[in-house]
């Protein structure tokens, strides 16, 4: 586990206990800054709610969440519960390696360092709305670093597109309404480009890699080179993010935390990010 992800974990921690402190009338000197950041900062949902309406993979079955039981018992207390179906790969949720790299990590065993750290935003949204199709390039990494610095090792990368605007709306958001083989060919979204991929893991040490897109390879895709290259450096992705025009470029902190399922090559995923109280957004 790497410093970051231990210090933050430590911070979260601390950051409870300085909560629970506080709501007792505890006086505390000297707090921990990182726990007193995520205290007092304002936390971010960056997760889609999974519902009839969220967005699959046009070849994936389509989410179900069925009744098994709901109202009152011969007991005479209230019980609820269902059954869900959903593949791996609908709604906000995790690309372990595996996905798409032979004898790379499942989900099960993708580590905590790769799920928690801190957050760069690179925003393409301008580019992306003038060409469904758009491709992130080693230029527009190159410009952001130019403005905020090298992309620090444990970072996560989320990539801004925009195009979470359009969820729950598939023909906005995919391109498409059409299922299976034939909503397949219709997909148009942006992506991340073949060159940009094999910069960030040659060049970079990055945590993992988000989009607010329905795939890291973009819609018309045949080959899925960005997946290909990222998952197969044990990269995961994170795909269907939402929120990203929240955060600033720098300075949030993400947990994003999958379904742990054994040997998985995805899982539904809550994604969250703290914005300390003196960046904002």
């Amino acid at each position: 586990m790497t410093r970051p992800v231990v210090a933050l974990i430590s911070a979260l921690a601390l950051a409870c206990g300085l909560l629970a402190a506080c709501s007792d009338g505890v006086e505390l000197s000297e707090p921990d800054p990182l726990a007193t950041s995520l205290a007092n900062g304002r936390w971010v949902d960056l997760t889609h709610t999974l519902s009839e309406d969220a967005v699959f993979w046009p070849t994936a079955p389509e989410y179900s969440h069925e009744e098994a039981a709901f109202g009152m018992t011969e007991g005479g207390y209230f019980y609820s519960s269902y059954n869900l179906h959903l593949s791996e790969h609908g709604g906000t949720h995790l690309d372990a390696p595996i996905h798409f790299a032979e004898g790379r990590q499942t989900a099960d065993e993708v580590p905590l360092s790769s799920l928690i750290g801190p957050a760069a935003v690179l925003d393409v949204s301008q580019q992306a709305n003038a060409d469904r199709d758009y491709l992130v390039t080693v230029a527009d990494i190159e410009a952001w670093e130019a403005a905020h610095g090298e992309l620090a090792d444990g970072t996560i990368l989320l990539i801004r597109t925009g195009f979470d605007r359009y969820w729950p709306d598939r023909q906005g958001y995919l391109g498409t309404v059409l299922r299976g083989e034939e909503g397949v060919a219709g997909l148009n979204f942006p992506g991340i480009a073949e060159e940009a991929a094999h910069f960030l893991v040659e060049y970079r040490d990055l945590a993992a890699v988000g989009i607010d897109t329905a795939s890291l390879d973009n819609g018309p895709s045949k080959d899925f080179q960005a997946h290909r290259i990222l998952l197969g450096a044990n990269v995961p992705g994170f795909e269907n993010v939402a929120n990203l025009g929240e955060l600033p470029a720098i300075g949030a902190m993400v947990i994003a935390l999958p379904t742990k399922v054994a040997g998985g090559s995805g899982a539904p995923l809550r994604i969250v990010a703290n914005i300390p109280a003196a960046r904002g957004k």
